[in-house]
């Protein structure tokens, strides 16, 4: 995303989620834990509004997804999405579910890792959230459903039949698209769905530690990785090792990799500068 802002000023309040920025580590709480944070159409658009906002800032450099109360996010509101959607012409129709896909692409293009603290459910749209996010850290209660057949709509909502068998294989993804089953954490795990297993009630904290570790790292060369592994997954194998190449060797022109030979040199940690 560009680092360059147009005349709109910073938003100071955002009234769909809460967000919390420390050291570098910007926390995204959904915040509506009587309804198991599910998604409305404001949330939606603060969510894809914030994630623009904090990639031109460039002052985070990890960021947490995380749900309060018992879940983590049940998916869309049945009344205030699906019951609203169903009043909708096409034209509008479109427009909402442009707005769900611009949330993944916000997720998988900020400049920065994005970590999903799964616990309880992660239902329909809060199970694609998650699974945008570059890690997924859940405590044994989460639980992952697809619910988008149950409803009678196509499982490849929001990027989720393009996203899932990238990471879990096409015969997985196909499972949990087309039936729409729960998974709980254990075959999560076994299915590379979780990148890490917490221990009970242990999402929230594994994934905080987690974040302070990548925003302590060296900012750009996570980011330029993080924009590899989306670019490539469509390129072909001399397309991708030119793109590869290409990136090296901007990477060393930078501050981050004449720090890392000093401080190997002087036998001292590196004192990472994001440049």
């Amino acid at each position: 995303m560009s680092p360059f802002a147009g005349s709109a000023s910073r938003t100071r309040e955002w009234h769909h989620l809460r967000l919390t920025v420390a050291d570098g580590v910007a926390t995204v709480t959904l915040a509506r834990p009587e309804k198991l944070n599910a998604l409305t159409f404001g949330a939606y658009a603060d969510l894809r509004d914030l994630l623009a906002e904090l990639s031109r800032e460039r002052s985070v450099r990890a960021l947490v997804l995380a749900g309060g109360g018992r879940g983590f996010c049940s998916g869309g509101d049945v009344d205030d999405i699906i019951g609203a959607t169903l009043a909708m012409d096409t034209a509008e129709l479109v427009d909402f579910n442009r707005m769900t896909g611009q949330v993944v692409r916000a997720v998988r293009e900020c400049p920065f890792p994005v970590i999903a603290a799964v616990h309880g459910v992660a239902a329909g749209a809060g199970a694609v959230l998650a699974l945008a996010a570059d890690f997924r850290v859940a405590d044994p209660s989460a639980r992952f459903a697809f619910l988008f057949t149950r409803v009678g709509l196509s499982g490849g909502d929001m990027g989720a039949a393009y996203l899932l068998p990238r990471v879990v294989g096409l015969g997985h993804a196909t499972r949990l698209l087309m039936l729409g089953e729960p998974v709980r954490a254990a075959e999560a795990e076994r299915i590379g769905l979780i990148s890490e297993l917490a221990e009970d009630g242990g999402a929230d904290d594994r994934a905080q530690r987690l974040a302070r570790r990548l925003a302590d790292g060296p900012a750009l060369a996570l980011a330029q990785t993080k924009a590899l592994l989306t670019a490539e997954l469509d390129m072909p194998l001399g397309a991708a090792v030119e793109l590869d190449a290409s990136t090296q060797a901007l990477l060393m022109t930078g501050a981050d990799y004449a720090e890392f030979h000093a401080a190997f040199t002087q036998k001292r940690d590196p004192q990472w500068r994001g440049r």
